[in-house]
């Protein structure tokens, strides 16, 4: 059984924008996530992964925060894309192939993948690579 659009578009506002769904969610707890953060993968991390499943691990990789804000993400319909390209750290040493990204709670360590979709296309890094995804980069909630 599927969502109808407006709960969709509801549940994306209240993860990436801090955005009340009326008489249902707030973000009122005493410590509200005020980023969420984007992280590569060189394989798909499954539903039944973590942030740090098939994590990138080139010299001096590191997630990247995005405020939970309007200005962090853009929703439209029932997608979600960065409101502004995110950079990553470039690479200082190693080589790999990122596949996939992922949207998650925490800085570092295991966290909770929250989404997670295809890199199109894949992002070939080596050294002195600066690895982005674009505002293009969506995931849709259905």
């Amino acid at each position: 059984m599927g969502k109808g659009n407006t709960w969709s578009n509801d549940i994306l506002g209240l993860l990436f924008n801090a955005t009340a769904v009326p008489n249902i969610a707030d973000n009122a707890a005493s410590g509200p996530l005020t980023n969420l953060y984007l992280s590569l993968h060189t394989a798909n991390p499954g539903a039944g992964g973590n942030q740090t499943t098939s994590e990138a691990a080139y010299t001096s990789y590191a997630r990247v925060a995005v405020a939970r804000t309007s200005g962090g993400f853009t929703i439209s319909g029932t997608s979600v894309s960065p409101a502004a390209n995110v950079n990553f750290p470039t690479a200082t040493g190693g080589t790999e192939t990122e596949t996939f990204f992922g949207i998650g709670t925490a800085s570092s360590g295991a966290g909770v993948l929250l989404y997670s979709g295809a890199i199109s296309p894949t992002i070939a890094v080596a050294n002195g690579v600066t690895p982005i995804l674009t505002t293009a980069t969506t995931v849709t909630e259905s």
